[in-house]
């Protein structure tokens, strides 16, 4: 009985995650309270580069500096984005980005956080307003045969 419920909820909460849609951008916290977990989404998207190669999507050095410049790319296409809709930030503002992209170089989730005390609850509210219309319509410029994770620290500037 007790392996049948584990099964069952497992179901829900890969159901759940597909029913509840992709290209979302949501803080850490946020994707916690809702059932996506961090850890579950590791399980299905591969990291980008990893010091051990097999577990890598992008394996050799040339893919791995593709992979790097895409990102830098993305990054600043965010910033551009945030640029142009007038947002401005309170100065240096220090974070941690884990960008989830299906094998089409789509966007899935952007989970993100931000250290402590960097951002009013209102300016990080027009963050995450305007992160998701920027990961609902952004495409990498890099695809992959798989689902596949990439995350660093950043630091946001206005440009």
């Amino acid at each position: 009985m007790k392996n049948k419920l584990i099964f069952c909820l497992t179901f829900l909460l890969v159901c759940s995650l597909n029913l509840f849609g992709q290209h979302k951008a949501l803080s850490f916290q946020e994707a916690e309270k809702i059932g996506i977990p961090m850890w579950h989404l590791d399980s299905l998207y591969k990291s980008a580069v990893h010091t051990d190669v097999k577990l890598a999507v992008f394996k050799t050095e040339e893919g791995q500096a593709k992979l790097i410049k895409a990102y830098t790319q993305l990054l600043q296409d965010l910033g551009r984005f945030l640029k142009d809709n007038n947002f401005k930030w309170e100065g240096p503002t220090k974070g941690f980005n884990r960008i989830y992209l299906n094998a089409n170089g789509k966007i899935d989730y952007f989970l993100y956080n931000f250290a402590k005390d960097q951002l009013s609850s209102t300016k990080e509210k027009e963050f995450s307003r305007l992160l998701n219309l920027f990961v609902k319509d952004y495409q990498f410029v890099l695809t992959a045969q798989e689902n596949f994770a990439q995350c660093s620290p950043v630091t946001y500037l206005d440009i």
